[in-house]
């Protein structure tokens, strides 16, 4: 699993006119899914998001986690993050995962990260959906369950 994963003040997802998710402070996650992951993958991104030391304490240095500031997450699925750019114009996408194995996944993501203690939003699995965001910082880190 690939995540990009930014620190914002508040964001929203919509598909068409309706709001799928809508955060205040925390941590908006763009997640694709490859073909090679697992639940264990999920189980332990979910888990390095949520215990990210990314947020600034009374000194003003990124040393707290979400749960210390009662932050909240707003996770959207993004197979783009899995393009292959290497030849040609086009990217491919034959490293994400199929749409039924992207969807179970993100779904048990989204759970994981809720059993985390932590509020979590989400954007709608396969639609096109417009994310609006305030970066905070800005701070933003790429994650991939693959790198360890």
């Amino acid at each position: 699993m690939r995540a990009v994963v930014q620190r914002v003040k508040r964001a929203q997802v919509t598909v068409g006119d309706r709001v799928t998710g809508c955060i205040g402070r925390g941590l908006v996650v763009l997640l694709g899914v490859t073909v090679h992951d697992t639940e264990a993958d999920a189980r332990e991104l979910a888990e390095r998001i949520i215990r990210m030391r990314i947020f600034a304490d009374a000194a003003g240095k990124m040393n707290l986690d979400l749960a210390a500031v009662g932050g909240e997450l707003l996770v959207v699925s993004q197979f783009t993050l899995l393009a292959d750019t290497a030849s040609g114009r086009r990217p491919s996408f034959s490293g994400a995962a199929p749409p039924d194995q992207a969807r179970g996944l993100y779904q048990y993501f989204l759970s994981q990260c809720r059993q985390g203690g932590i509020k979590t939003e989400q954007g709608e699995f396969g639609a096109m959906m417009e994310v609006e965001l305030v970066n905070d910082g800005p701070a933003t880190f790429i994650l991939d369950s693959r790198i360890r």
